[in-house]
């Protein structure tokens, strides 16, 4: 069986961070993206992100969750500290290269994965349509322009699928109603 790259990096194999970076990188980086504010701060935020990465590389279990889903949520809760770290100090944060990032403990990743598969298992409940434009997003990074482009779907299309397919996931995953009351509330 070929271990996945984060295993592959946890035992010190030469060339698996290089292909993490290259299969990882554009799904970071979109993400990053979404998160900082400047070219500079994507760029800051990227790095940081795959130096949490090796980190926790130890504690990935291959058995528990999907490893692009494993990345995707260790790099967004990364860059949510990242960007709330960057806003708490008007929004410039030095990035101090003696200080690694907070390893999270094994609880922490067991929880990851616990979510991770959750969130699998609630996907596959999707209409396919629905499911194939949230992949492209979350697994992918791609924009709504770029999954309309590669899917050959209008932008409007795509933009409702992924709109129904996330209130569904929402539902599945409990958290549609209380999201809802806060909106109403609000």
């Amino acid at each position: 069986m070929v271990s996945s790259i984060l295993e592959r990096i946890a035992k010190g194999e030469s060339g698996a961070v290089q292909e993490c970076i290259e299969r990882y990188g554009p799904l970071v980086y979109s993400l990053a993206r979404r998160f900082a504010k400047d070219a500079h701060a994507v760029e800051d935020a990227v790095q940081e992100t795959f130096l949490q990465l090796w980190q926790v590389a130890p504690r990935f279990d291959a058995t528990r969750c999907n490893e692009a889903t494993f990345v995707a949520m260790i790099a967004r809760r990364r860059l949510i500290d990242l960007r709330r770290r960057a806003d708490k100090h008007g929004g410039v944060e030095e990035i101090d290269e003696t200080r690694a990032p907070a390893s999270p403990d094994h609880t922490e990743q067991s929880a990851v994965c616990d979510d991770a598969q959750r969130a699998k298992t609630a996907l596959g409940e999707l209409r396919p349509e629905q499911k194939r434009v949230l992949e492209l997003s979350i697994y992918e990074g791609l924009s709504h322009s770029e999954i309309a482009s590669r899917t050959g779907l209008p932008l409007g299309t795509v933009k409702t699928h992924a709109r129904r397919g996330l209130e569904r996931l929402r539902d599945l995953l409990g958290f549609g109603s209380a999201a809802r009351a806060s909106e109403v509330t609000s």
